[in-house]
């Protein structure tokens, strides 16, 4: 077993507007550089269901669906199939995918704590320790997260 990535950062917002921040505005806040279609994005989302997909819509209707929605808990919880691989190329096998999931928790009545854990990178097979030390490192989680620290407030 692979350790999980595990990464927490603190929004001054209330939990209930965290959470549509992260799971229904994706597009305003995930870095463009870890789309496919960077530059010429123009959506990329989560459908707020179980079963929902995550997906990435480029120039002329191009879409790219890269995981899905394991648990919808509003506002409280939220768990993806992580069907990208460490090339960054969609995964559709979905044996062959990590999970993230991120709870969010009031840390006062105007203040969030979000927890992120991404798991499972055994299932990439050989690359799975090294997409966990790029996810882990400061690149990958982490600066994804201040990206939506600095987004959502």
């Amino acid at each position: 077993m692979i350790e999980p990535v595990r990464a927490e950062v603190f929004v001054a917002l209330p939990v209930a507007r965290v959470f549509e921040r992260f799971a229904l505005e994706l597009r305003d806040w995930w870095p463009r550089e870890y789309t496919w279609s960077q530059d010429v994005l123009h959506d990329i989302g989560i459908e707020p269901r179980l079963d929902g997909l995550c997906f990435e819509i480029g120039p002329h209707g191009f879409r790219c669906d890269w995981g899905r929605v394991l648990e919808w808990e509003p506002p409280s919880r939220l768990r993806l199939a992580w069907q990208i691989s460490p090339r960054r190329e969609p995964v559709p096998d979905p044996h062959r995918a990590s999970t993230v999931a991120v709870s969010f928790a009031p840390d006062t009545p105007r203040r969030t704590r979000v927890i992120l854990l991404h798991e499972a990178f055994e299932r990439h097979g050989a690359e799975g320790t090294a997409y966990r030390t790029a996810m882990g490192s400061l690149q990958g989680w982490p600066l994804i997260l201040q990206r939506f620290v600095e987004a959502a407030t």
